[in-house]
């Protein structure tokens, strides 16, 4: 995520973006959208103007029209953020990889693994990216 927060009021807008992203879920998935590894950048402007470039588990997702849709709403109800811009990127494809260590231990992924391995474990999980 780049660092747009170059005063202490926009590093604690970010902070409540992050919280707010952190209660939007993937219905198909038990985990939030950020420790999922969804949200790719998010930049806080001067002026409270937030975008967030984000992507989904496969662009066949059954989620990919409401998804960035909630992701907007819940934003745009942070305290101190007046306008919201929420770009939908599929470079760099999403994996599994990308998802937190507290996502895995959720969804009982091995931690272990290569880095490199590809949506081996997430296919357990009975989604295909």
């Amino acid at each position: 995520m780049s660092d747009s927060t170059a005063n202490p009021e926009n590093e604690a807008v970010k902070q409540r973006v992050i919280n707010a992203l952190k209660t939007v879920h993937d219905p198909e998935i038990p985990v939030n959208i950020y420790e999922l590894g969804l949200i790719y950048d998010i930049e806080i402007g001067e002026a409270g103007n937030v975008h967030i470039r984000m992507t989904l588990t496969s662009p066949a997702c059954p989620v990919a029209g409401a998804l960035p849709a909630e992701v907007e709403t819940r934003v745009r109800s942070v305290q101190g953020v007046t306008d919201v811009a929420v770009e939908l990127v599929w470079e760099p494809p999403w994996t599994p990889d990308r998802m937190s260590d507290a996502a895995k231990l959720h969804l009982n992924m091995d931690l272990d693994a290569s880095p490199n391995r590809g949506p081996d474990n997430f296919l357990k999980l009975g989604r295909i990216p």
